[in-house]
């Protein structure tokens, strides 16, 4: 088991010959510091608010959302779902929680303090990740499809394919808007893919796989969950069952 000193030094990142990649950049990242996180919380979407945690967690019957204290990563108030839901992502947007469900066709509008269900949108996808621009919702389904939806009725506006030179990048799970790129999950990689949101460009690449080979025990243990801190511009990830939820920095700019 590596050490945590030994994860403090930058993770150069390596992508193996035939990995079909394309043509974006590899950008560099260096773990700033580490954060308890529940081992049992099989970690769906992160969200940082005002300066709380945010966490949706999956599987039938142990599906929650969860306001979560990160120093010591306490449980401060938690919503369990029905036993036959399987949460997914969620996005705070105007105070209101969106918490997308997997194979139910659903997603839950919450209050952001009281964790009250205040609406509950059909939704004709699977629900993999969420977040917002500010002005729609962004939500991935597991294929190479984002979607951007109205906000109050949540039906798609428009839809961009997400590609990487020619290849397309499918599996796009927990979604995070940051600084006008989309951060995404890929679902069983141990990757972070930055999306351009007007077209579905790839701008670049994080490879986070120095982490995976830490915390990762089992096949569906993943690497998924990625927050923005907006005012101190902080970047955390990470994964389903993970014990330690990390701080990282990108260590050089997006090349337009």
């Amino acid at each position: 088991m590596k050490t945590f000193a030994a994860l403090c030094v930058v993770l150069l990142l390596f992508v193996p010959a035939g990995c079909g990649q394309g043509t974006a950049q590899q950008l560099a990242v260096v773990v700033v510091k580490q954060y308890p996180h529940d081992p049992a919380a099989f970690t769906q979407g992160l969200v940082w608010e005002q300066g709380t945690m945010y966490e949706s967690t999956g599987l039938k019957g142990r599906s929650s959302l969860r306001q979560v204290d990160l120093t010591s990563g306490e449980v401060k108030q938690q919503l369990n779902l029905d036993s036959q839901l399987f949460a997914e992502g969620i996005t705070i947007f105007h105070d209101q929680i969106y918490q997308l469900t997997w194979t139910s066709s659903v997603i839950f509008q919450y209050d952001k303090q009281t964790f009250i269900q205040r609406n509950a949108f059909s939704w004709p996808h699977e629900g993999w990740g969420i977040t917002h621009d500010g002005k729609s919702l962004i939500v991935s389904d597991g294929s190479a499809t984002l979607y951007f939806l109205d906000p109050a009725t949540l039906t798609a506006t428009r839809q961009v394919t997400v590609h990487d030179g020619n290849r397309e990048v499918k599996r796009l799970n927990e979604l995070e808007y940051i600084d006008g790129l989309i951060y995404a999950n890929v679902w069983h990689k141990c990757q972070i893919v930055l999306i351009k949101p007007d077209d579905g460009t790839v701008s670049a690449w994080l490879d986070l796989s120095e982490l995976c080979q830490q915390m990762q025990q089992g096949y569906e243990d993943v690497l998924n969950g990625i927050m923005y801190d907006s005012e101190k511009k902080r970047l955390f990830v990470t994964g389903k069952l993970w014990p330690k939820l990390f701080e990282i920095k990108v260590l050089s700019n997006v090349q337009e």
